[in-house]
């Protein structure tokens, strides 16, 4: 299939978060943002294109019945079935493409195409006949599989661009920048929504203004980075995946327990969730406020200039 035959008209709500370097937050905030975006009231599409599939993990339904490995997205991207394999309802108004291992069998494919098209039309292709269920759509990215990023950016309208404050995010941003312009030619209309902060401690002032320094020298600009940063909390993220909740879950399922003291003592049973989530809950919140905030003032500013 040629790529004049995909239709892109129902990809304006695309929205791809990536990265060129790992462990940037990049699965925490797809899962999270999409989580309380479905529980606000849109009817959200998450779709997992890493092999390593964590976002089962923070969904909770890695390695279940519901849990194909990626095998389905797999075959679709490679056009193989006429329609990709959807778990619905993982949350209220919250359905998935489910990702993991047979992934590399699609990313094979993609790169060893004469097509040149195909990784940048590959997402696009499986999208279109279904983008019209969905407000919005969120394609957590891998790490470093360039035809997979490929796909994934190839068939978003918007990137948002999760980065630690440590001395691998200008490097990640550069990497990712490149295979931003490598794409534009099949997706013109590809554009930047912003960069957010993650894993800050809330300690280091110095060092998150600093890389939001960084950053803003790396796009050119600082209105492009997101105001809210997500605080590190190793314990936070532990217990979600233990969990399969996500963070907003995990503080309520907290708040629902005795105090650890009285489990500690034996005068309660429960479970001993840390409080730290109502904190971190607290910044996925605001961010994901942000993140739907500018979305919504980006297509309302292009809607003006077209109209």
């Amino acid at each position: 299939m040629s790529r004049d035959l995909v239709q892109r008209d129902g990809l304006q709500r695309v929205i791809a978060v990536i990265n060129g370097k790992g462990g940037v937050g990049k699965t925490t905030l797809t899962a999270n943002a999409g989580g309380l975006m479905a529980r606000s009231g849109y009817r959200v599409l998450i779709v997992d294109m890493d092999p390593q599939g964590n976002l089962g993990l923070d969904l909770g339904y890695a390695d279940g019945s519901d849990d194909d490995a990626g095998r389905g997205l797999s075959a679709a991207l490679q056009q193989l079935t006429a329609e990709v394999r959807v778990l619905s309802a993982v949350r209220e108004n919250l359905d998935v493409v489910v990702g993991g291992a047979a992934l590399h069998g699609a990313a094979a494919a993609l790169a060893a195409s004469q097509r040149g098209s195909d990784a940048r039309d590959a997402l696009a292709r499986v999208l279109a006949p279904i983008a019209h269920e969905y407000d919005l759509i969120l394609v957590d990215c891998p790490p470093g599989n360039e035809s997979l990023q490929t796909a994934a950016i190839g068939a978003a309208r918007w990137v948002i661009a999760p980065s630690k404050a440590d001395e691998g995010t200008g490097r990640g941003l550069m990497e990712l920048a490149e295979r931003l312009e490598r794409v534009v030619e099949v997706n013109p209309n590809l554009d930047l929504l912003g960069v957010a902060l993650f894993d800050v401690e809330k300690s280091a002032t110095r060092v998150e203004q600093e890389a939001r320094r960084m950053i803003s020298e790396v796009v050119g600009t600082e209105e492009v980075l997101f105001n809210t940063a997500i605080r590190h909390s190793t314990s936070v993220a532990q217990q979600a995946r233990r969990f399969g909740k996500l963070v907003h879950e995990l503080d309520e399922y907290a708040k629902s327990q005795p105090e650890w003291w009285r489990i500690r003592r034996g005068e309660a049973s429960g479970e001993r969730v840390t409080r730290t989530a109502s904190s971190v809950a607290d910044d996925l919140y605001a961010l994901t406020t942000e993140i739907m905030e500018r979305l919504v003032t980006r297509e309302a500013a292009l809607e003006e200039a077209t109209a």
